[in-house]
């Protein structure tokens, strides 16, 4: 039976999800990674959870993916279990992640209405870079403690920039290597894609979060 998630209008929980294939590499160090980046922020009312598009249920994360989420500062990563992606995960998210484009057709294909909140994640990054808090001025008129509203203004900003920003010099730049079952040079080069990319996602945020009328700066 797939999973169900009934996520009220106006709900106080922002809700992240990452995606990938089998959920035990890249998704998942995407959702440690963005989960403890926001936490020592001090954002709340934010969960972050993964999926894959072809996981087998409680997998847990080969030798290499742990090693990488440690390296990156992730503390509990061993805790981690796969979980196979179903249209209630991305009806009850916020914000989507796939790790490549195939991904986020995947989401897409499930619920079509998350094309409006579903990127990959470097393509995040891309249409986020160089924008200031002008562009979260719906953000900031909403009630500083309205967390999930303003990050939720956010992601509408950044899907607006889409046909605004220039696209990738190849379209290969808004994906992140699959490591898997490689060696620990591909693994080392897909944290060097992703946590930059997660970084911005996490500088975005907290931007969002704290933004007041009159600010004028860049993120």
């Amino acid at each position: 039976m797939a999973f169900t998630f009934d996520r009220p209008p106006g709900s106080s929980t922002f809700r992240i999800l990452t995606v990938c294939t089998g959920n035990i590499c890249r998704s998942p160090l995407a959702e440690q990674y963005l989960r403890a980046g926001l936490a020592a922020a001090g954002v709340s009312n934010v969960v972050v959870e993964s999926a894959g598009t072809m996981a087998q249920d409680g997998q847990a994360m080969p030798r290499q993916a742990l090693d990488l989420a440690r390296r990156y500062g992730v503390a509990d990563a061993e805790a981690h279990g796969a979980r196979y992606l179903f249209e209630g995960h991305v009806a009850g998210a916020d914000l989507v992640f796939g790790m490549g484009r195939d991904h986020r057709r995947a989401i897409v294909s499930l619920f079509p209405r998350s094309s409006r909140y579903a990127f990959t994640l470097r393509e995040f990054a891309r249409l986020a870079q160089g924008m200031t808090t002008d562009d979260l001025a719906d953000a900031a008129s909403l009630d500083a403690g309205d967390v999930a509203g303003r990050l939720r203004s956010a992601v509408a900003a950044v899907a607006a920039r889409r046909g605004l920003v220039a696209p990738p010099a190849e379209v290969v730049d808004d994906d992140i290597v699959d490591p898997y079952k490689l060696d620990d040079s591909v693994f080392a080069e897909s944290g060097r894609q992703l946590v930059p990319a997660a970084d911005v996602v996490v500088k975005l945020l907290v931007a969002a979060a704290r933004v007041r009328v009159d600010d004028k700066a860049a993120i």
